[in-house]
């Protein structure tokens, strides 16, 4: 039975920090600075500005195509990506001020992802590290060193759920949960932008794909996704909302179709939820050459269409294709295409130039070239060994293998990624080096210097090449390498052996059928685990891997990622023990590849899993559940969970519950904590997932130290998408967990009851 609706309203994402940030806007001389700008404009200006140009690098710098420059001082492009250095942005930026007509100045973007020259974490383990401050505090950095080479635009940070670990872009992301998701955005986006749009040590953050990127299906790049508007109010839109709340003053858009509209056609995206819901204020862009392949999705006969469609529907900028400034005038002149729509689009992007405070001084971001000194700075590395190091999972640690003594002699580390410098710094790296990069090897060595370290690489290592070459270089069945690496393993009082991925085999366009070892590295470590050595399997990925039997012989695995220029001394410091292995898993890890998508919060069904009986949901070959849990990791220490307690058990719409719960550390050794609160709606008019993710909190105890942690549950957190549409919170019970993952904790309920009140 259908139980009354408490409230049905949209309001803002609870709980993670959603208010605006950013510098006082004098609206009124915004408003008439752009009024002044675009009375003046000829319409070909105006599509101008709505064109996002690509530049180029070379060996010896940035690069300007012949006929470029002429563009700029014509006034047909907006801004330009893939192009820097202090120097040479203000020399472009100067013939778009002081060469054109109406001297409005560029745009300069790049894809700073994880870092520029200091290159951190993969996001998925900056997720896994579950502390918010130190992820905003690392594209704060990253902002400082990008805008101090000119930039002032990033196409970041991508918050796409990503529920498939064949995905490669799951790499880029916060991985499946929407709540951490929607966490992490925020923080990267005030990273990014700072307090002050107009500090010049900031840029322009772009919240990424809009929307359910992450949802293609097969987990296969670029491709369709179907998903209910349920679905995708509940799990794919949060993290952008929560973007929008702190501040982003730009969207891309994505490159999938929803219910056979292609995002970057999308006006119900783009608009309606966007803008007309939201208060987006900012401006869109697509992703790259996204309005071109409209046709190719078949909703646009030519390019003009396909631009009309895509400006119409909320892109402002055209990224890449031309397609804006090339075509879109003679249909406004045909009486295809309102000015009007072109006019807002304009507005929007000068808006966001106004706030970036590029009319005020167009060179603020390139004028003092000895802010470039600032790259890769010892303070900057020094955070990025932070932030790895806390981004690293301990999955298993049999009989107290590690931490590793630092006495140990004889050291073998054996896998071509152990020595792999492109590799460390994990996909869109940006202006990162592999020579700036510490490799495993490199790590173990320095932190180990009276000992022996040899190594052998066991399976192919990969040469620099085409990305075919190298991919086919990665999935190498070649096994001539094992007979050294045995001998070394022997040779050794320990082996810490590195497998997982080339980073050619994650990241965009590197979707996998399999997510399991890749080429011959499973053989390889049968070989070595049967030798009777200690080993260490130390994972290299940016994605979940299905490691069933490394998770049944070996006795130590780490989860390492990509961990970007500090990788070599972030992981020696954790296998020595010289820091606490504290990340926990932002992705649940799979058994199999057949059980992806995998996520803890799924939806329940009419026949629940039970080993026992045969006709309920489950596979007759595998266990239904994740080999490691979402929110899992293990320490070198153990925590205790007592005294679980509720403020009170029945509560309004308008309350907000207290849970606290008292952590114990009960080993040897100091260690971090990431305590995790998660809710289950019981009964509801709508299904519900069978556990969601509302809160966590990181706390570092000394040994036989306890510590009480609290959490504030507002009611409104416990919202869905209703039958009809809105969001909506139900009375009824509520059962409430806290523990160490989304597999195990205290357990408690309490009741919601109904209420007249009313925002």
């Amino acid at each position: 039975m259908l139980r009354k609706h408490l409230k049905k309203a949209l309001f803002s994402l609870l709980i993670v920090a959603t208010t605006a940030v950013g510098q006082p806007v004098d609206r009124a001389r915004e408003d008439s600075l752009i009024e002044a700008l675009l009375a003046r404009m000829t319409l070909e200006e105006k599509l101008g500005q709505l064109t996002l140009y690509n530049g180029g690098m070379a060996e010896t710098g940035p690069v300007v195509r012949e006929g470029e420059p002429d563009a700029i001082r014509r006034g047909r492009v907006g801004a330009v990506m893939n192009f820097f250095g202090a120097e040479a942005v203000c020399a472009m930026q100067r013939q778009a001020v002081e060469e054109s007509r109406l001297g409005i100045p560029l745009l300069f973007a790049l894809d700073v992802i994880h870092g520029f020259r200091t290159i951190f974490p993969v996001p998925l383990a900056e997720a896994a590290t579950f502390d918010p401050a130190l992820v905003e505090q690392a594209a704060r950095v990253a902002a400082g060193e990008a805008s101090a080479v000119g930039l002032n635009w990033t196409f970041a940070p991508m918050v796409d759920i990503a529920r498939d670990a064949r995905w490669g872009r799951i790499v880029e992301g916060s991985g499946e949960d929407p709540y951490l998701g929607a966490v992490m955005a925020a923080a990267r986006v005030r990273g990014f932008q700072g307090r002050d749009l107009r500090d010049p040590t900031t840029i322009l953050a772009t919240a990424k794909h809009f929307a359910a990127y992450g949802a293609a299906e097969a987990g296969r790049d670029y491709n369709t996704v179907d998903v209910s508007e349920r679905t995708l109010r509940e799990v794919y839109l949060p993290p952008f909302e929560a973007a929008v709340r702190a501040g982003a003053l730009s969207i891309m858009s994505a490159f999938n179709e929803i219910g056979g509209v292609p995002a970057t056609a999308n006006r119900w995206l783009l608009t309606d939820v966007l803008r007309n819901e939201w208060g987006f204020e900012g401006l869109v862009v697509s992703d790259w050459t996204a309005i071109w392949e409209l046709l190719f999705h078949g909703i646009a006969a030519d390019s003009a269409e396909a631009g009309r469609k895509a400006l119409e529907a909320g892109v402002d900028m055209d990224m890449v294709s031309g397609i804006y400034v090339r075509k879109l005038a003679e249909e406004v002149r045909a009486g295809r295409l309102s000015e009007a729509v072109v006019d807002e689009a304009v507005r929007r992007v000068l808006r966001v130039k106004y706030r970036l405070g590029l009319f005020e001084d167009p060179y603020r971001y390139c004028r003092d070239v000895s802010r470039e000194q600032v790259l890769l700075s010892p303070e900057h590395r020094r955070l990025a060994r932070e932030v790895a190091r806390k981004a690293i999972v301990l999955l298993k640690n049999e009989g107290e293998l590690l931490p590793l003594a630092d006495t140990l002699q004889r050291v073998a580390v054996i896998g071509a990624l152990a020595n792999d410098s492109a590799s460390v710094l994990g996909p869109w790296a940006a202006a990162g080096r592999p020579e700036d990069a510490v490799t495993i090897l490199e790590g173990i060595r320095s932190a180990l210097p009276r000992a022996t370290v040899r190594y052998a690489p066991g399976y192919a290592e990969v040469p620099p090449g085409s990305f075919q070459e190298m991919v086919a270089a990665a999935l190498s069945t070649d096994t001539s390498g094992f007979a050294e690496a045995e001998a070394v393993a022997r040779w050794a009082e320990v082996v810490i052996l590195v497998l997982g991925e080339h980073r050619e085999l994650s990241g965009e366009a590197a979707s996998r059928a399999s997510v399991e070892l890749p080429g011959v590295q499973l053989a390889l470590a049968r070989r070595l685990l049967a030798l009777g050595r200690p080993v260490v399997v130390v994972l290299m990925n940016g994605r979940p891997l299905a490691i069933p039997e490394l998770a049944a012989l070996a006795p130590a695995i780490v989860e390492a990622w990509f961990l970007g220029t500090e990788m070599g001394h972030a992981v020696a410091d954790v296998l020595l023990g010289k820091a606490s292995p504290g990340g926990r898993l932002p992705v649940s890890f799979p058994r199999a590849t057949g059980q992806e998508p995998l996520y803890y919060n799924h939806k329940p069904t009419g026949r629940p899993p039970r080993a026992e009986e045969k006709y309920t949901s489950k596979y007759v070959d595998v266990p239904w559940t994740p080999l490691y849990p979402f929110g899992y990791g293990l320490t070198y220490t153990t925590f205790a969970y007592d005294s679980l307690r509720l403020s009170r058990r029945r509560l309004g719409l308008d309350d907000t519950l207290e849970v606290v719960v008292s952590v114990t550390n009960t080993g040897r050794r100091r260690g971090e904590e990431v305590v995790q609160l998660y809710v289950r709606d019981e009964v509801a008019s709508v299904t519900r997932p069978v556990k969601e993710l509302k809160g966590f909190a990181r706390v570092e105890l000394a040994p036989g130290e306890t510590k009480a942690v609290r959490f504030r549950l507002p009611v409104r957190a416990l919202r869905f998408w209703g039958l009809e549409g809105g969001w909506v919170v139900e009375p009824g019970w509520f059962t409430l967990w806290v523990g160490p993952s989304s597999a195990e904790g205290l357990q408690a309920r309490f009741e919601v009851v109904a209420s007249e009140k009313t925002n």
